[in-house]
Parts: structure tokens; sequence; C-alpha cells
């Protein structure tokens, strides 16, 4: 039986791992959840601290990933079962059903254009809809549609199947059913990511409750030209440019009654904002609200420097106590300490800096692997400075957002190191 390996998430950490090895000779079943690999990366418009398009770094590693004859790569699927130990680790994989054939399918679009039912779309954080079978997004891989079976006609009201109709691959197959197989693996190697702080619970801040206080990431699909406004900065309420943003950060982290831990990637990514903000609407005025300065990476100190200096973005150390909203114009007033005094901003739209933590599925899936977690839901290392990507458990290695707060160059690196203790071990097995 060839030597191969399990990697868990398809993001870019997963991405990485599972090419390092693929390329090795090594072969890699690769699980990802969703119904696409890419992750969170595939949302962002650019990366820290280069601004380069992020899509464009991630989406050739992507269709690398489904072309490499050393990787099979299981969408839309879970870990259900681990047994065995390292070198014979046996993994029950549940594949869910798509109800679509994914080797027929061409991702034409058409069933999309057809269907009659119109639901949130998780990609632009439910800023526009998306139709009952749609593909994810336009990069996805594999690039072919799926069926939400907790929105179509058919699968929830026995009606309509006008995909099925319209489809000229014959790819619509509303009896699949899920599926269960069975991995033989050497080792394993975790990469489940993170998954955003819902900030509405800090009512101060006015999140679900004001129309132009938004999250980071609605920001990057608002300002990414594959998003809703194709790349403009609209806010909510009526549509117009705003002039005046604030960002607030460590909005649920550094505080004891959310997460006490630092994300470490706020302060990069609010400045990138701040720098996308400027480079659109070079006439706009833009304020970063800050605990501390923590320029995680290489080039950080630099690239808050050249915030600062070049694209004149002010700075201003101190945690809002409250935003208060104008019912007429629906601008904003930021309040915030400076030293003994209250001051105020006053901004047409609010970005807040919502922390990053560990998947709810990451306790779930540390009981299944037998892994431990620390107390704050991350996978914990054997030891963090002599085996940062090994766990307790031989042969299940971890890397990325779900070791530790990681940006995305700190998750490649890890996810090599990963790939280097599993050749370790497929090289002794």
């Amino acid at each position: 039986m060839p030597k191969s390996v399990l990697v868990v998430g398809g993001g870019v950490a997963g991405l990485q791992a599972s090419l390092d090895l693929a390329e090795m000779g090594f072969k890699v079943y690769l699980v990802e959840k969703n119904p696409s690999i890419g992750g969170h990366m595939a949302q962002l418009d650019k990366t820290f601290p280069t601004n380069d398009c992020s899509m464009c770094i991630l989406g050739p590693k992507m269709v690398e990933v489904v072309r490499h004859p050393n990787i099979q790569l299981l969408t839309y699927s879970e870990i259900v079962k681990v047994s065995g130990f390292a070198g014979k680790f046996e993994v029950k994989v549940l594949k869910n059903p798509r109800f679509i054939e994914v080797e027929k399918c061409t991702g034409c679009g058409v069933c999309t254009e057809k269907c009659p039912v119109k639901v949130p779309n998780e990609f632009d954080v439910s800023m526009s809809a998306r139709k009952a079978i749609y593909v994810p997004f336009p990069q996805s891989v594999p690039h072919v549609s799926i069926i939400d079976k907790n929105h179509c006609l058919f699968l929830k009201k026995g009606i309509c199947r006008i995909c099925e109709k319209f489809c000229q691959a014959n790819a619509i197959n509303f009896n699949q059913k899920p599926e269960e197989i069975t991995l033989n693996v050497s080792c394993i190697i975790v990469s489940t990511g993170f998954e955003l702080y819902d900030p509405t619970p800090i009512s101060e801040y006015g999140y679900k409750q004001h129309k132009n206080v938004i999250t980071a990431l609605e920001f990057e699909r608002l300002i990414s030209a594959s998003g809703p406004t194709a790349g403009q900065l609209r806010r909510p309420s009526d549509g117009k440019i705003p002039e005046r943003i604030v960002f607030v950060q460590c909005v649920g982290s550094r505080d004891e009654k959310n997460n006490p831990y630092c994300c470490s990637v706020c302060c990069m990514f609010a400045t990138k904002e701040a720098m996308l903000i400027k480079e659109h609407y070079p006439q706009s005025e833009v304020y970063i609200l800050y605990t501390d300065l923590r320029r995680s990476g290489k080039g950080g100190q630099e690239y808050t420097n050249r915030a600062k200096e070049e694209y004149k973005i002010n700075y201003i150390r101190s945690r809002p106590s409250e935003i208060i909203e104008d019912p007429e114009t629906k601008n904003l007033k930021v309040l915030y300490n400076d030293g003994n005094k209250v001051k105020s901003l006053e901004a047409e739209l609010v970005v807040l800096c919502n922390t990053l933590t560990p998947t709810k599925e990451a306790k779930k899936l540390s009981e299944i692997l037998g892994i431990e977690i620390d107390e704050y839901g991350f996978y914990k290392a054997k030891d963090p400075l002599q085996a940062p990507v090994d766990t307790n458990v031989p042969g299940i290695f971890v890397c990325g957002f779900c070791k530790e707060p990681s940006n995305i160059t700190e998750s490649v690196f890890q996810a090599s190191a990963a790939a280097s203790r599993a050749l370790e071990l497929l090289k002794g097995v």
C-alpha cells in the first residue's frame, strides 16, 4: 500500500502542506468541509504587507491542487472517526451529497440563472444573494454547482426541479445520499483555520443596529472587484461612498469578557484596508483606533510607517466606549477616551476589526483525533519550541491559525514544517 497522508482543511495552509507532500511523491487526501477549497483567503481583496491580489496568490495553488495526480480532493466532506496509530491510521470520512454529478457538471451557470430561490450569499458575508443551486464563488475549486438542501424547493417541498430541466449536462442528481468512505493513511495534518468573532454582543458598538457599522470581512467584500458592489465602497444605508471612515481594532479580543488573547493580525489588516481606501479614494479621511500596534511578521513596522507617512492614515491609541448613530443622516459618532477627556470622531462608516477564533468544530475534531486543545480552543503543540507542529498524538500534526494566531505567511511556513515532519514519519514507516 502506498504511503499516504490526510490533510484536514483546504485553506492556504492545507493547500501548501498538500502540495509539498504531493511533490515528494506521496498520496495526499485533502478533506474540506465546504464545497470549495480556498478558505477565508479567497474572500480577501489584497494581502499585507505587499498589497498583492489575494486570489492571484491563492488561485494558482487551488488549481495546482485539483490537477495534481497525487492529490485526491474530498470537498463537502468531514471526518467522523479516526482509529489506529502513527503509520497506520484508519479514517472514516463522510461525503455529503452535492446533488450534482461532479464529473458531468461544467459550471456553466444556466441552472443558477433559472433557479427561482434567492438566499443570502455566505461568500459575500450575506451582503448579496445567491440561488439555491450555485457555484460558491467565481474561482471555486472544484468549479461545479452545489444544491443547498436547506433552501431547494424540491428537496424541501417536492416541487420545482427547474434546474434539472435546463441542465444540458444532465448533472443534477436528487437521489444522492451521504456516503462514508474509509481511508488508510500514515499520518494526519490538521489545518482547519478559523472563524470570525460575531461582534453583535458588544452592543455599545451597534453592529446589526447601525447599518453603517460593518466588519472587516464585510469591508473586504465591498472593496473587492468580485464583491457585491464591484469594488466600490458603498455604505449599506444609502449606497453613498463614505469620505470619513473609522476602524476600530481588537473587537472581541484582548478582552476578559470575550477573548483575552491577541489575534495577531488585526493591526495589520486594518492598516491594509485603510491603505485600500486611500488608493481608491485619495480624498478620504481614515482613522484607526487601536489598543497597541502589534506589527507581526516581516516588514510590519515598515508597513505601518508607510501607512502613516505616505497614505496619511491617522492612528489614535484608544478603545472606543460607544458608537452613536444620527437617525437622520445615519452618520456615526465614535466616542473614545483621550487621557481624562472623552472625545468623538464623526464618521460616515465604521469598520470593526473583529478578532479571529478557532472554529466551532475544533473541539469535536480534537475529540475524534484525540489531540489536546488549550483554554481558548486552539490545538496544542507538543512543545512550542522543540516540536511546534507536533501534537500529543504521534503522527498527527497541526499548522495555521487552528494552532495559534498566525497570518498567511506564518500559516504557510507552518504548513511546510508540518509536511516536513510528516515526511520524517513517512520515510520511517
